[in-house]
């Protein structure tokens, strides 16, 4: 409990500081392609609840419906504005609000989409014990996602047989160490990570 008020606690703060950062990416997303400024997403939490995720809009409107749930590097559907905003982990920041309402801690293993857990072994399906997070060590181990998925010559088999599962056996490894001094460490870890990703996109 008193960890969950933590973390709604510093995402109420940090949406306040990053206010104006947030009005000037809404902007940005509202005249760089048509369609809305967030982009909404069933995702599987805690003890597999369903809940609405949020984050910028890096699409076209309507991608979902013309491929796999994965985007590989040079994905077509992402907007100019988009690729900017995912260099930099921007897209995301919107999640601070599902922290806000309790969906989400600041750090936890990422949420998947309910078609890529019902591929979870019952082993995998441990991970759901906790909340999800903004920022995790999945996320940390796959910066290079996109990269690798469009190496592959079938991106959303290659996610779903082989990336998911690495990625689940990171976020397993997690729950056996989390701790506020271990989640603190990978948030530093995770923001040095974006800024070098991001200076050299």
């Amino acid at each position: 409990m008193a960890e969950s008020v933590l973390h709604r606690s510093i995402a109420a703060v940090a949406l306040l500081l990053l206010a104006p950062v947030l009005l000037v990416i809404s902007l940005v997303v509202r005249l760089s392609s048509p369609g809305p400024v967030i982009f909404r997403q069933q995702r599987v939490g805690r003890q597999g609840g369903l809940f609405e995720i949020y984050k910028f809009r890096t699409m076209v409107d309507g991608a979902d419906l013309h491929a796999a749930n994965v985007s590989p590097e040079g994905d077509p559907r992402v907007t100019r504005a988009g690729r900017l905003l995912r260099a930099w982990y921007l897209d995301e920041l919107p999640q601070l609000v599902n922290v806000l309402k309790g969906d989400m801690n600041l750090v936890g293993p990422r949420p998947e989409t309910p078609e890529f857990v019902a591929r979870y072994t019952p082993e995998e399906r441990v991970v759901l014990s906790v909340r999800p997070g903004l920022a995790g060590p999945s996320t940390l181990a796959f910066m290079d996602e996109a990269e690798v998925l469009a190496d592959s010559a079938d991106a959303g088999h290659h996610y779903a047989t082989v990336v998911m599962h690495e990625r689940v056996a990171a976020d397993l490894r997690y729950l056996n160490e989390r701790s506020l001094t271990y989640d603190l460490r990978l948030l530093c870890r995770q923001v040095v990570a974006i800024i070098r990703k991001g200076m050299g996109a």
